[in-house]
C-alpha cells in the first residue's frame, strides 16, 4: 500500500475523478476518501454514476479525468494490483448458474490463486458463511436469491481481500436476506475489511459508517448518517398524522411556503423553510378543509428527507444554467 495512505488509513482516495462517455459526463469531479475498516455508502438514485465509479475504482475502466488510489494502488497504472487487492461483487452476483455451489467456489478459488492448502478451508468458510451445507452439490441456479447473493460475496472474498466493492449487492432481495447479508458486512468490517456499497435503497444508508449522495455525476454531500441529517440539512421536516393523508397531501401541496410533501406510510412529512409559522398554517388549512389532524410537530429528518433536500436545492442551482444552455 502507498505509504501516506496507510499511516493515514485510508483505503480509498479520490480525486477530481471524472468519467465522459462521447458527449455525456457521467461521473463529475469527484473527491472523497474511505478509512480503512470502514464501511461506506455511495448512495444516490439509479442512474446517477454509483457504478460507473465503482467500476472505476475497481480498474475495470479507465478514467476520463482525474486520479484515484485504492489499496494504494494507482487506478490509471496499477489496474491489475488493485484486482488482486480487493474483492468485487456485481450486481448480478457473477455465477456460473449450472455449475454446483461447490463448483462456482472452486473456480473463484483458482481464479485467484488460492495457495492448495487453503483451498479446503476457504470453501468450508464460505458454504458456512452462505449457509449452504445442504445444497453443496445443487445447482447455483435452483438457488433462492438470498443464497445467490451470499454465496456471490463468498466467491468475491475467498483471497480475502482488505477491501470489497459491492455495487447494488440486496437490489431484489427480499428485506431478511437483506438484513442477513448486512449482518455479514458489518462482520468483516469488525475484521478490518474496507466495505465500499452501492445502494439505492435509503433505510441501508444507515447501516454504514459514512455516506457519499451522488446525484447526476456529482457527490453532494458526504458524512456521517448522523451529521447529514443534523448539518446538511437547512430545511426543517414537519410530521403530519391526519385522516385521509392521500387527500390531505394535495391541499398541503398547494400552500405557500411548502418546498415538499411526501407520504411516508399514513404520515405526510413536509419539508418548509420556517418551522414555527408553517406549523400554524398547516394546522389552519387541514382544519378549515375538514381533516382531523391526531398530530403535526417537527422532527429530525430521515435521510430521504435529507436526499430530498439536497437533490431540490441542486437542481435549483442548475436551473439557470440549463436555461442558458438552451
Amino acid at each position: 500500500m502507498n505509504n501516506t495512505d496507510h499511516k493515514n488509513g485510508k483505503a480509498v482516495v479520490v480525486q477530481n475523478l471524472e468519467k465522459r462517455f462521447g458527449a455525456f459526463l457521467a461521473v463529475k469531479n469527484l473527491s472523497f476518501e474511505v478509512a480503512k475498516g470502514e464501511v461506506f455508502g455511495f448512495l444516490g438514485p439509479n442512474g446517477a454514476g454509483k457504478s460507473t465509479t465503482m467500476r472505476m475504482l475497481c480498474g475495470l475502466l479507465t478514467p476520463s479525468a482525474g486520479t484515484a488510489r485504492v489499496a494504494g494502488f494507482d487506478i490509471d497504472t496499477e489496474a491489475e494490483k488493485i484486482k488482486a487487492n480487493i474483492g468485487y461483487m456485481s450486481q448480478k452476483f457473477s455465477l456460473y448458474e449450472d455449475l454446483t455451489v461447490e463448483e462456482n467456489i472452486n473456480f473463484y478459488s483458482g481464479i485467484y490463486h488460492i495457495a492448495p492448502k487453503k483451498k479446503k478451508g476457504r470453501k468450508e468458510w464460505v458454504i458456512k458463511m452462505a449457509g449452504l451445507k445442504e445444497h453443496r452439490r445443487s445447482k447455483t441456479a435452483i438457488l433462492s436469491v438470498g443464497w445467490k447473493q451470499r454465496l456471490a460475496l463468498g466467491c468475491a472474498i475467498l483471497h480475502e481481500p482488505p477491501i470489497i466493492f459491492l455495487d447494488e449487492p440486496t437490489s431484489g432481495v427480499d428485506p431478511i436476506s437483506r438484513r442477513q447479508f448486512w449482518d455479514l458486512i458489518y462482520d468483516l468490517s469488525h475484521k478490518g475489511v474496507t466495505v465500499f456499497v452501492t445502494t439505492h435503497y435509503m433505510d441501508e444508508a444507515e447501516f454504514c459508517d459514512r455516506v457519499g449522495l451522488i446525484y447526476r455525476g456529482e457527490l453532494i454531500a458526504d458524512g456521517t448518517p448522523e451529521s447529514l441529517k443534523t448539518e446538511f440539512m437547512s430545511d426543517h421536516v414537519l410530521e403530519v398524522v391526519c385522516e385521509r393523508p392521500q387527500e390531505a397531501m394535495v391541499e398541503i401541496e398547494k400552500l405557500e411556503g411548502i418546498k415538499e410533501a411526501a407520504l411516508f406510510g399514513r404520515e405526510i412529512h413536509v419539508m418548509v423553510e420556517e418551522a414555527e409559522s408553517a406549523s400554524a398554517a398547516l394546522r389552519n388549512l387541514l382544519n378549515q378543509q375538514g381533516y382531523q389532524v391526531y398530530s403535526l410537530e417537527k422532527i429530525i429528518p430521515s435521510l430521504e428527507d435529507v436526499f430530498v433536500s439536497l437533490i431540490e436545492a441542486h437542481d435549483r442551482a442548475e436551473q439557470p444554467q440549463s436555461e442558458v444552455r438552451q
